[in-house]
């Protein structure tokens, strides 16, 4: 009587014998180590392989959508604000009166302090804000628009549009303002948000209706409003806008197909527009 051949072991678990295999690669596996699949089971390895070989969906500025994050940083974006304003408040001893503050003294954007020195200002005023109303008028605005940017672009490129809007209105201010004029506040890297969705809209071909309004509101109470820096909201509209052309159209105009040198052709998009912003602020200090 001829001897029996010794059963298949898992190639996992030597020690286990099983009469399984995986149908993908054919290896002896035991239940613990196998799948269950469309066609048959797979061992864990060619599980984590077919992951792998899955090329994950890209929305029209290159994230992937099975990437796509909660908009924390729109609520980080948000909390710093509030901590700011809180800050202020608590060295004012006053909710409504924060501008007697150190804090704001120090970061408040008047081109002719940057001139002298106070380069913190630039982006510090971006935190700054005149009073409750005009922090929750802002941050209302930024709750409403930064989801949609930031889940659109992700968050890295959210961020960097962000600041690349917040430094084109210090910018402005800097250059085109009265050197004594004083202004804060988060609307220039908001209206920076307000050209990005626009352009974001328009790329991904959606009515385009409710933000054009918006914006025509904002733009009506920028111009008819006393007391409201035209020049930020103006140079951050175009920051924003520009950064996310340039995310979003530049490699497409330039034929590029490869993700990742699309990605960074929109990386160095916006980093040209920061660096341009800054660089008509250095421009401008010498005439203050």
């Amino acid at each position: 009587m001829q001897p029996q051949p010794p059963a298949p072991t898992c190639y996992r678990h030597p020690d286990r014998p099983t009469g399984l295999a995986c149908t993908r690669c054919g290896r002896s596996a035991c239940p613990e180590c196998l799948t269950p699949a469309a066609v048959g089971q797979h061992c864990v390895e060619c599980v984590q392989q077919g992951r792998n070989d899955v090329r994950p969906v890209r929305n029209a500025a290159g994230t992937a959508v099975s990437r796509i994050p909660n908009p924390y940083v729109t609520y980080s974006l948000i909390a710093i604000n509030v901590i700011v304003y809180a800050a202020t408040a608590l060295q004012a001893h006053s909710v409504m009166d924060n501008q007697r503050s150190r804090l704001f003294y120090d970061w408040v954007l008047v081109p002719a302090f940057v001139g002298d020195g106070g380069w913190v200002r630039v982006l510090g005023s971006g935190f700054l804000h005149y009073g409750p109303i005009h922090l929750l008028a802002n941050m209302f605005a930024l709750y409403v628009l930064g989801p949609y940017c930031e889940v659109a672009l992700g968050r890295g490129r959210f961020v960097a549009v962000y600041l690349a809007s917040l430094l084109g209105g210090s910018a402005a201010v800097t250059a085109l303002s009265d050197p004594l004029t004083a202004s804060a506040g988060a609307s220039g890297a908001i209206f920076g948000i307000f050209g990005a969705v626009a352009v974001i809209m328009l790329r991904t071909r959606q009515n385009l209706t409710q933000i054009a309004v918006l914006l025509v509101i904002n733009l009506i109470i920028t111009f008819s409003v006393p007391g409201i820096s035209i020049w930020a909201h103006m140079g951050g509209l175009l920051a924003g806008t520009v950064a996310t052309t340039g995310i979003l159209y530049v490699p497409r105009w330039l034929g590029i197909r490869e993700t990742r040198t699309a990605l960074n052709i929109g990386w160095a998009a916006v980093a040209v527009v920061a660096l341009l912003a800054v660089l008509a602020t250095v421009l401008a200090v010498p005439s203050l």
